[in-house]
Parts: structure tokens; C-alpha cells; sequence
């Protein structure tokens, strides 16, 4: 994505993928565009793969900041204040 005087403009990308042609049949009936239904679940899996590596990271932390006493917690506590 690129800024141009403040204004968005959006680089694209085209993917492709083979359905069976009785699947591409129900969606002409019913009239489904398959842009915007392509487009959402795509962010939604980038979302959701997002997420995951962040609950996943969170527990390595966790469990690293488990190691730190209560003592250090309040030691760098009051030199973060010290410091202001």
C-alpha cells in the first residue's frame, strides 16, 4: 500500500482457484459475486493466523515473565519512575 499526499492507493494482486464447475453453476444462480466473498475470507484467515501467532508469542512471554520475582517487578517499577 502506498501514500500519495495522503491518499491511499492500493497495489493488487490477482490469485486464481479451480471450483468444480457445478459449485461455479450455484453461484451464478444465486447470483454470488466471488470477489468481495474471496476478498473477506482471505482477511479473515490472515486475521485469524494473525491472532494465533500472537496468543502464541503471548504464552512464550508468559512463561518467561513468569521467572521474574515480585521484587524485580517492583525494582524496575521505580526506576522506570525514577527515570521520569
Amino acid at each position: 500500500m502506498y501514500y500519495l499526499r495522503g491518499e491511499i492507493i492500493a497495489d493488487y494482486v490477482t490469485v486464481s482457484a479451480k471450483i468444480l464447475c457445478r459449485l461455479k453453476e450455484l453461484l451464478d444462480l444465486y447470483g454470488v459475486k466471488i470477489d468481495p466473498v474471496v476478498r473477506r475470507t482471505l482477511e479473515e484467515e490472515a486475521r485469524r493466523r494473525a491472532l494465533l501467532k500472537s496468543e502464541e508469542r503471548a504464552k512464550v512471554l508468559s512463561r518467561k515473565l513468569r521467572q521474574i520475582s515480585d521484587e524485580e517487578v517492583a525494582r524496575f517499577i521505580r526506576e522506570g519512575r525514577e527515570r521520569r
